[in-house]
Parts: C-alpha cells; sequence; structure tokens
C-alpha cells in the first residue's frame, strides 16, 4: 500500500496564505469596500494565527463574495488571482518535497482549511490531484455563499481525513504530514512522521519538545 503524504498549503507549500491574499486582492481590485472588508479579514487572520478562530463565522464572511458572481466571473478573477498573487509565492523547495514524495510511489494529499474556490486551482497548479478543503455550498449552479460539511480546520482536518481515509481504503501506517501551524497539532499528533515546517512559534516550541523534524522551505 502507498504511503500518504499529506500537505498543509498556506504558509507550507506557499510563502503566504491564500485564504488572506485573497481577501486583499480583491480589496485592491475595488471588488469589495475595501475599508470595511480589509479590517474584517485582517481580524478574522489574527484569530487564525492565536488559534482562536470561529471558522464557521469566517467561512460565511469570506464565501459571502462568491453568491453575488456568476461563476465565469468568479473563475475569472480566480485566474488574475493564480497570475498575480500565488504565483510568485510558490515554493521552489515546495515543488522539490511534492516530486520528492511523487518519484517514492507516495500517495499526495494538500490538506487545508481554505476553501475549495480558492485552493482547487493551487492544488491542480501543484500537480496534487487530491485535495481537502473547506467545503462552498451549490445550488443550481451558483455558490450558496456558506461553508457546508466539517470545516477542514483544527480538529475537522482529522476528521474529514479519517473519513477520506475509509473511502479509500488507506491507513496513517508510515504517514507523514507537512505544516508550518499550530491549528495543525491534532493531525500532526495523529500521523507517523510530523514534520514541522517553517513553523509558528508555538509549533516550534512543541515539535522540539517533541523531536519532531523542524524544516524551512523558503530561501
Amino acid at each position: 500500500m502507498a504511503r500518504l503524504a499529506l500537505f498543509d498549503l498556506d504558509n507550507t507549500l506557499l510563502a503566504g496564505d491564500s485564504d488572506h491574499s485573497w481577501g486583499e486582492w480583491l480589496c485592491q481590485r475595488g471588488l469589495v469596500d475595501a475599508g470595511e472588508y480589509q479590517a474584517r479579514n485582517d481580524a478574522f487572520y489574527a484569530d487564525y494565527l492565536a488559534g482562536q478562530l470561529d471558522v464557521i463565522a469566517y467561512q460565511n464572511f469570506t464565501q459571502a463574495i462568491l453568491a453575488r458572481h456568476p461563476m465565469e466571473q468568479l473563475a475569472q478573477w480566480h485566474r488574475q488571482f493564480m497570475s498575480e498573487v500565488i504565483e510568485p509565492i510558490i515554493l521552489p523547495k515546495g515543488e522539490a518535497l511534492l516530486e520528492e514524495h511523487r518519484a517514492a510511489g507516495d500517495r499526495l494529499v494538500i490538506i487545508t482549511a481554505t476553501n475549495r474556490f480558492i485552493t482547487g486551482p493551487i492544488a491542480a497548479r501543484l500537480g496534487v490531484a487530491t485535495l481537502l478543503a473547506t467545503e462552498c455550498e451549490m445550488r443550481d449552479g451558483r455558490y450558496t455563499g456558506t461553508t457546508f460539511d466539517v470545516p477542514c480546520y483544527q480538529g475537522g482536518k482529522v476528521t474529514r481525513l479519517q473519513r477520506w481515509l475509509g473511502e479509500n481504503g488507506m491507513s496513517l501506517d508510515d504517514s507523514y504530514f507537512y505544516s508550518d501551524s499550530r491549528n495543525d497539532l491534532p493531525l500532526l499528533e495523529a500521523v507517523s512522521n510530523p514534520v514541522a515546517v517553517d513553523p509558528d512559534d508555538t509549533l516550534r516550541t512543541t515539535a522540539q519538545a517533541r523531536g519532531w523534524p523542524v524544516i524551512s522551505l523558503r530561501d
């Protein structure tokens, strides 16, 4: 059976946070009320960094714009976002790490709290077919602006992964998980080989105390 190699996305494979950056991009393009939106976006991000995010409230905030525009317009905006924001922060060492696991025959999975609208094209760009992300509800071919299912955040990552493992006949035996964030401690504790990548202070302290590898994918 193939080993499982799990990767967080933001600030792990990317030198930045795609979720927060999407909000900043919307503000810069005048697609939302920049003053109000930027303040709320920054406040939610601060809560995330502190491990205190109300993930449902945040998803309702960030997904609201998806319900207000047709899919074609959203897709066009995302293509611009990918070109202007995401491409410059894709880490070459992250791509090399993905390729190392790919060459070893491992099953690659990106598992991220950021919603699927934002992260689906990024995972495709990185050549990772399996993405576990916070889901965006759709109805009649349009987004509703709300999330559904268990958000892929903190312990929710473990819940979503365990379901996926059952559906795919896989296990966490000899598994890897790479992450930068204290929010991923529940999943880091569940895998065989947890790896802290350019970690925040809380994760760095925990990793050092537990003897987990600490690596950098940044130049």
